[in-house]
C-alpha cells in the first residue's frame, strides 16, 4: 500500500477517530471503515459530521452535490470517498510544498 494511502488513512482517522486497522492495509478498507462512521454520524450527529467536512475542508458545493444527488443508500459511501479523496489532495500539496513530492 502506499505512503499516501496510509497518510490518508492516518489524517481521517484522526478526525474521526476509527479503529486502527489490524489487518492488510488497502485504501478500500480504510474506505470501508470511513463510510461506517460516517454512515453512523449521518444517523445520529450530523452537526458533527459537517464540522468534520468544515475541518477536512471538503468544499460546500461538493458537500451539497453529494447530499441533494446521492441516493440514500449511497450517501455514506459517496461522502466517506470525497472526504478521502479531500485528505489525499492535502497531503499530495503538502509533499509538493515542502519539496518532498513522492505522492506514491
Amino acid at each position: 500500500m502506499s505512503s499516501l494511502a496510509k497518510e490518508t488513512f492516518a489524517l481521517v482517522t484522526e478526525e474521526l477517530a476509527l479503529p486502527e486497522l489490524r489487518e492488510e492495509f488497502d485504501e478500500s478498507k480504510a474506505v470501508g471503515l470511513l463510510t461506517q462512521a460516517v454512515s453512523q454520524l449521518l444517523d445520529k450527529n450530523l452537526e458533527r459530521l459537517l464540522q468534520i467536512c468544515y475541518r477536512i475542508d471538503l468544499s460546500e458545493n461538493m458537500l451539497k452535490k453529494i447530499l441533494h444527488e446521492s441516493p440514500p443508500e449511497q450517501l455514506a459511501s459517496d461522502l466517506a470517498q470525497a472526504l478521502w479523496e479531500r485528505q489525499k489532495q492535502k497531503i499530495i500539496l503538502r509533499k509538493h510544498y515542502s519539496g518532498t513530492e513522492d505522492p506514491e
